[in-house]
């Protein structure tokens, strides 16, 4: 670890929770969800405006995007898809990676899970989801870490909303979930057809999203709801285009919603 990477993660871990809770509120307004009825989050406006903002609260040159702050493609597909079929989570242990804002997580708390845990490493998707909880009444944990380089979970379900628009997230965490499926974890995946999504994955459901042309090239996007039928393939075969994330915006880099 450089010395630059040392002094940001000493400042990251040295902000409070209130701290982090406040810049959130400060930053975001409580809006509903598009096609999710019921829930409302903490959302932003302006993605690359609140992406500077966050790196200077963070002490970061280059932070991640706000992941936290917006309903992306794949999370809403997942959320449109626990809706409609509720006994996907009903009475299981449910983990929500890359978590963002928590949205899966919070349609797996309302649909009936028994458990539900969201993990992100971004600390203010940590505070994000806190207050969202607190907002909607939903009893949702939070694991600020990478938890990719661990064994399979101990959950029922993982719900991952949009994990393939970045070359080392998808190589990182495809494997990871690739395992839990193969431990009988039930994985589903949210995808609009994302640069690294592998081909081998099981289509369960396909939703028309609503989206925003702060985030995406169109108001609205077909998205795809995937669940691991088969060991992946090694080779790097992919299917959809290059990562679409809307004017200005690169490759996502820890989080997701």
């Amino acid at each position: 670890m450089t010395e630059d990477e040392t002094g940001t993660l000493a400042r990251v871990t040295s902000l409070s929770s209130a701290r982090l809770r406040a810049f959130v509120r400060k930053h975001t307004r409580l809006q509903p969800v598009p096609d999710v009825p019921g829930l409302r989050l903490h959302m932003g406006s302006d993605v690359m405006a609140l992406c500077a903002l966050a790196g200077a609260e963070l002490g970061m040159a280059d932070p991640d995007l706000p992941y936290w702050a917006f309903p992306w493609a794949g999370g809403l597909a997942v959320a449109r898809h626990l809706i409609e079929r509720p006994a996907e989570v009903a009475g299981l242990r449910v983990l929500d990676l890359a978590a963002g804002s928590g949205l899966c997580g919070f349609v797996a708390a309302r649909e009936g899970a028994l458990r539900v845990v969201a993990n992100d490493i971004d600390p203010l998707a940590g505070a994000a989801v806190w207050l969202n909880a607190r907002e909607n009444r939903h009893d949702v944990g939070f694991v600020g870490r990478d938890m990719s380089g661990d064994g399979p979970p101990d959950v029922d379900v993982i719900l991952a909303g949009d994990v393939c628009y970045q070359p080392g997230m998808a190589a990182r965490l495809l494997p990871w979930l690739a395992a839990a499926a193969a431990s009988g974890t039930r994985v589903l995946m949210g995808d609009p057809g994302r640069a690294y999504l592998p081909v081998g994955l099981e289509r369960v459901a396909t939703y028309s999203v609503t989206t925003s042309r702060e985030l995406e090239s169109a108001a609205s996007r077909e998205t795809g709801v995937y669940t691991f039928a088969r060991p992946l393939a090694r080779t790097a075969s992919v299917v959809g285009d290059q990562a679409d994330l809307g004017p200005g915006v690169g490759g996502r880099g820890g989080s997701t919603a």
